[in-house]
């Protein structure tokens, strides 16, 4: 198919994503020229409908990545957090009761005083607004679809083709995508970006770092009866309803008006195919320590999203000839903080600092090695070092132990600034853990109420999904028969449970072969498909621009 050229648009700085890893860096590039009375043109792509509309968190924000960015942001009358944690609860769950974990025996950086409650979203569309205002260009509903690369050096990004069918002909509507060149390329994609899977791949950036480790978080938004409701409640519990080798935890945070955000996590080196993290979810909310909080409730909201979980040892290397990954493309989540914006809005501003100076000396496409060499020295670095230990700990030895002996040792680095083990491995890669269903107990799970408990489609709904129809699928299956021969065969179909939206089907008719189908109408865009299929067959790409979830206040 002969398509016409790209028309391009040249900027000094191109960013892909727009979270708050992205949003971070295009506002420190223009607050920098300002100080340096110059200027650097920004531009900034978003796949979601508008700025926010893809983001999804707890959210529990360590608000100094804010404080040191926009320092007057809790005087602005339009603020995004208003809710402060006033209390943590820490639960152990079994199948009948629980207990609570005496805050006292925690170490402190777990401590959520201090911290504000809210929508990550709201966040990021406040950041929007920060960021245009400084005159940012942002573009939303464009998906960055492509990596323009020559002569080894990253140029820029181009947007997705607008208007093609299913069968990968243009339709009548059909509008060729834009080339955003620029002198540096920012991608700040979120957990298993696209692009960034394919530069990490390119210019072998994990060569020296450990595998990436993965969870998928599972959250709705209720709004629940007042008496029920205790703003800046800040729960955390793990055990029940997963068995003790499959590692994970649920959340409860209590914000705004009557608003409750309720989460459950659930990493993704588990064993058993037949595991379900959205069922998993569903049980947790009936536990009866759990329960009472949603009776007379309603649930308004419904999300789903990959989380990255490798931490200090998985980060990549961070730049590659004419750019940098920033946020979650690079990693920079706490896993048992569950936190991770903070760290994203610090890397941000990081890596505009590096390519704010090597403009000003008159540099591009090069790879710019502060950034690199300075992350780990940082306050993102102290950040993650100090919980490197828990996620390995917690993987080898499952919830009880490993979660004693991950506590041990960041009681030891908090204490003596040392870890007791060194710097352990993750093992295998998420994608080599499953077991053939041969060789594990199948698990069954309750029917939904309708209540308390859902099935995925009304879930869906909830998260305002939509794409066209009529255009490629975005999920694509490389080896159709390698799919069936394993992921049905020996597996059982495994993409039919993690998936948390009713995206894949195993259909069986008569004496037919089974059938693969696809719904991709359905994604949500967490990207666990990519991560988990047992033999990486699943392709997540972008599907055409402002397709997706349209989260509103998750």
């Amino acid at each position: 198919m002969d398509l016409p050229e790209r028309e391009s648009m040249e900027f000094d700085v191109v960013i892909a994503g727009g979270g708050p890893a992205g949003l971070a860096t295009a506002i420190r590039l223009k607050q920098l020229a300002a100080e340096a009375g110059t200027d650097i043109s920004v531009v900034l792509v978003e796949k979601g409908s508008e700025i926010g509309a893809h983001i999804l968190s707890g959210a529990v924000i360590d608000p100094i990545g804010l404080d040191r960015l926009l320092p007057e942001w809790r005087q602005a009358p339009d603020r995004p957090l208003t809710t402060e944690v006033t209390k943590d609860e820490f639960l152990f769950l079994g199948p009948a009761g629980g207990v609570k974990i005496p805050t006292i025996g925690l170490p402190r950086l777990m401590d959520n005083h201090g911290n504000f409650i809210g929508s990550l979203g709201n966040v990021a569309r406040w950041l929007g607004q920060q960021a245009e205002a400084l005159g940012v260009e942002i573009y939303p509903g464009f998906a960055a679809a492509e990596v323009l690369v020559e002569d080894g050096k990253v140029v820029g990004i181009a947007t997705g083709d607008m208007g093609v069918g299913r069968d990968g002909q243009p339709k009548a509507d059909f509008t060729r995508g834009m080339e955003l060149r620029g002198k540096y390329t920012i991608l700040a994609e979120g957990a298993r970006g696209s692009l960034t899977k394919g530069i990490i791949q390119r210019f072998a950036l994990n060569k020296n770092s450990d595998h990436q480790k993965y969870g998928i978080g599972v959250k709705e938004l209720w709004q629940v009866r007042p008496e029920k409701f205790q703003k800046g409640l800040v729960q955390h519990s793990m055990g029940w309803p997963l068995p003790n080798k499959a590692g994970g935890g649920s959340w409860l945070y209590h914000f705004d008006d009557n608003l409750v955000s309720v989460g459950f996590v659930v990493h993704l080196n588990y064993e058993n195919p037949t595991l379900s993290p959205f069922e998993e979810f569903q049980r947790l909310k009936t536990h009866p320590m759990i329960r009472d909080t949603f009776e007379g409730g309603k649930r308004i909201g419904y999300g789903a999203r990959a989380i990255m979980e490798g931490g200090w040892q998985s980060v990549p290397k961070l730049v590659f000839p004419g750019g940098c990954l920033v946020g979650d493309s690079a990693g920079f989540v706490n896993v048992p903080r569950i936190k991770g914006s903070h760290n994203a809005i610090l890397s941000g501003m990081l890596c505009a600092e590096h390519v704010a100076s090597a403009i000003s000396e008159g540099r591009q496409h090069d790879e710019l090695m502060g950034y690199e060499n300075a992350w780990r020295g940082s306050d993102i670095g102290h950040d993650l070092f100090r919980v490197r230990n828990v996620k390995p700990l917690w993987s080898r030895y499952g919830t009880i132990v490993g979660i004693g002996l991950g506590g041990i040792d960041m009681w030891a680095n908090q204490l003596l600034g040392t870890s007791l083990f060194g710097t352990l491995s993750h093992g295998k890669p998420d994608y080599e853990t499953l077991k053939p269903v041969s060789e594990v107990k199948r698990i069954t799970y309750p029917k939904p109420d309708g209540v308390l408990t859902f099935d995925r489609l009304s879930s869906v709904y909830l998260s305002n999904t939509n794409h066209e129809e009529d255009q490629p699928v975005h999920l694509q299956v490389k080896d159709m028969e390698l799919q069936r021969r394993s992921e049905h065969d020996v597996f059982d179909g495994p993409s039919a449970r993690y998936c948390p939206a009713g995206v894949y089907e195993w259909v069986e008719e008569g004496n037919a072969p089974p059938r693969y189908v696809i719904n991709a109408q359905n994604c949500v865009h967490c990207k666990t498909c990519d991560i988990k299929d047992p033999n990486q067959n699943i392709n997540w790409v972008t599907p055409e621009g402002g397709g997706g979830p349209n989260y509103t206040d998750m």
